[in-house]
């Protein structure tokens, strides 16, 4: 099968398209016939050895985590599902590939696309948990920074369902959109606390950031101390002792029943998310590289 694979850590340059042997379902495991791939952050620091520390990546290494597709092989003691399902899920040995492996995935509604799919299984758990983290509650306001990524507009779209207020921060090209979502759009940079005070005088209760720009300061500010603050992106939190949520604290059941939820969601139009790019998996450098940039409108999605 055809596979992107990096063989040393490094920038875009270091992944190649290469013919590699079929993986097979084992124990617990359903095999995919890829439809579509996630492109996220994680993928490019993976591939750059940043994360080596408490994350090991053996080269060489196929890299994605969270791949749509229909299952086409399914591995001793799997139940409910079957060949011919079409499904989303989180993906061992890598994504960016013709077929592969998962032991956790959810069925997709027929309404849904396999790019709206793709989209949700590490990003929507994210949002979903943070905002968890946070405790948000009815009639709080709550600051998203990065509010029209993926990840942001996610975590918009579900605290506003919770009932809470939200700004949302992002560059001016966007701001049509976070309000389409329900958010307060503000530009971040120079000025964001005097920006965000005078649309939230009476101050913000949480602050989600999905950013990772070097916006914890100024949240620090806006909340009088580092309570209620919690990053998934920017690295200099523990210096500034502000929580980080970098991986999911649920079960991996109660993670699918998350996907389940909001896969409905998308379907029945009251959950929205955002494709920036549709790429072959041979323009797998292409889409890191934009994923990298921080700078994507939305989803970036691989296609065999």
């Amino acid at each position: 099968m055809q596979a992107i694979v990096f063989e040393e850590f490094g920038g875009p340059e270091v992944l190649r398209l290469k013919e590699i042997e079929e993986p097979h379902a084992g124990p617990g495991e359903v095999r995919i016939a890829v439809r579509a791939i996630g492109v996220n952050p994680v993928d490019f620091k993976l591939r750059r050895g940043w994360f080596e520390e408490f994350m090991p990546t053996p080269l060489p290494a196929v890299p994605g985590l969270e791949a749509a597709g229909v299952v086409d092989e399914v591995g001793e003691g799997v139940t409910g599902f079957a060949r011919g399902d079409e499904v989303v899920g989180w993906v061992r040995g890598g994504a960016y590939a013709e077929y592969a492996l998962a032991a956790n995935v959810v069925r997709k509604p027929a309404g849904v696309s396999w790019e709206q799919a793709v989209a949700l299984p590490l990003a929507g758990e994210t949002a979903d948990r943070v905002l968890r983290e946070l405790d948000v509650k009815k009639g709080e306001t709550v600051l998203v920074h990065g509010a029209a990524g993926v990840v942001g507009s996610l975590a918009v779209q579900l605290a506003v369902a919770r009932g809470a207020a939200v700004i949302g921060t992002a560059s001016s090209a966007n701001h049509d959109y976070l309000r389409e979502l329900g958010a307060v759009p503000v530009a971040y940079g120079e000025g964001l606390v005097e920006r965000v005070r005078a649309v939230a005088d009476q101050g913000v209760d949480a602050v989600f950031d999905a950013a990772g720009f070097g916006a914890l300061p100024d949240s620090i500010e806006l909340r009088g101390g580092t309570d209620r603050i919690v990053t998934i992106a920017d690295m200099s939190a523990q210096r500034l002792g502000v929580a980080m949520s970098p991986a999911p604290t649920t079960t991996p059941e109660e993670t699918a029943a998350v996907i389940r939820t909001q896969l409905a969601g998308i379907a029945d139009g009251t959950l929205r998310v955002r494709s920036d790019s549709v790429l072959p998996l041979a323009e797998a450098a292409k889409a890191q590289q934009r994923s990298e940039g921080g700078h994507a409108r939305g989803k970036l999605v691989l296609k065999p």
